[in-house]
């Protein structure tokens, strides 16, 4: 049975858009934004809390940046990932004008580094990245960091997903490389999954229509990538996807149907997606299939939920932390411990 957490509440300020990550003693640091609300970006600040009981307590948070008072500079969504050599990084994105209306190279895109397992944190390092809702920084095997956004190309009139690559650990980068661009699609707020010689980008499709998530996929490292092809998780807003310990795929995202919205109408449910390597790989949507577990309910009139992160435990326990309303006056931080059995019933 999925068990639930309070990982962060706090009634005077909307909590929202977490990541986690899992450091190798065995910690979890769960990083997410402070903002008066959603829709309301007069204040912004990057946080931290950390549980070492796998998610059961947490500790207060803490700043990671500066808060902002006051439009058009403002922190958006923060990720949190483990390098191969211990170190922990956020990656944020910082814009400087109304999201609305912001330029790609007014909305910016910052790491931040530990040493120690998320207790202390450099200063921000600023990246070539111009985008917003970054992908977590992703390292590959053999080392090389992507860097992912998107943006509004007024050119164009619809939401491109690019990325960014480093071979020296961000020392110098390589891009802006187009990831997904679609004539009649939004592609956005894509999660990167490598894939053995293979890299899977899973796309948020944001024309509020409910459509499904789309995939492109790479095979020369994030340098190309080919055509859009639907992936069968309707109404996927924020995918995020990871390997599991016996390879298969989880994907948490939010489920938006379409139709009138905003909030209240467009954002109860919360998802997770169960899928394989054959169907992430496979040439059509038909050709793939998922098995979707309903997460959590936001019952809230202004309910707004949806965005997560996860890691999972040696012993194969699935840690989630996700944002919601519900029985809060304002958005809040929640976990979920589950297992695979809570997708698929174990044979007796």
């Amino acid at each position: 049975m999925i068990a639930r957490y309070l990982v962060s509440r706090d009634d005077s300020i909307y909590e929202a858009w977490p990541d986690v990550a899992l450091t190798p003693l065995g910690k979890l640091v769960c990083v997410f934004s402070e903002c008066t609300h959603h829709g309301d970006r007069s204040y912004t600040r990057i946080v931290l809390t950390e549980s070492t009981d796998r998610g059961r307590t947490w500790t207060p948070k803490r700043g990671l940046t500066e808060p902002t008072h006051g439009l058009p500079v403002h922190w958006n969504c923060p990720r949190i990932t483990c390098l191969r050599d211990g170190r922990v990084v956020v990656l944020v994105d910082k814009l400087f004008a109304r999201e609305a209306s912001a330029a790609p190279e007014q909305c910016r895109n910052y790491l931040f580094f530990s040493d120690d397992e998320g207790r202390t944190w450099s200063d921000p390092v600023e990246t070539p990245a111009m985008g917003i809702v970054p992908d977590k920084l992703l390292e590959l095997a053999d080392g090389r960091w992507i860097l992912s956004c998107h943006y509004h190309d007024r050119d164009f009139g619809y939401l491109v997903q690019r990325l960014w690559y480093s071979d020296n650990q961000g020392s110098s980068w390589i891009g802006p490389v187009t990831v997904a661009r679609h004539e009649g699609l939004n592609l956005c707020e894509a999660s990167i999954l490598p894939i053995d010689d293979k890299l899977v980008a899973f796309h948020r499709e944001n024309s509020g229509q409910g459509w499904n998530c789309y995939k492109t996929i790479s095979t020369d490292r994030g340098e190309s990538w080919g055509d859009v092809i639907a992936f069968p998780i309707p109404g996927c807003h924020r995918p995020v996807a990871g390997r599991l310990q016996n390879g298969d795929i989880l994907i948490t995202h939010r489920f938006m149907q379409g139709g009138k919205g905003w909030t209240g109408w467009w954002t109860q449910n919360f998802f997770a997606a169960l899928t394989d390597k054959a169907s992430a790989l496979a040439g059509t949507r038909d050709e793939a299939h998922t098995r979707i577990l309903p997460i959590d309910f936001d019952r809230s009139p202004a309910s707004d939920t949806g965005y997560s992160g996860w890691a999972q435990f040696d012993d194969g326990e699935v840690y989630i932390v996700n944002y919601i309303v519900d029985n809060a006056p304002k958005g809040h931080i929640r976990g979920y411990s589950l297992r695979m059995s809570d997708f698929v019933m174990e044979n007796e």
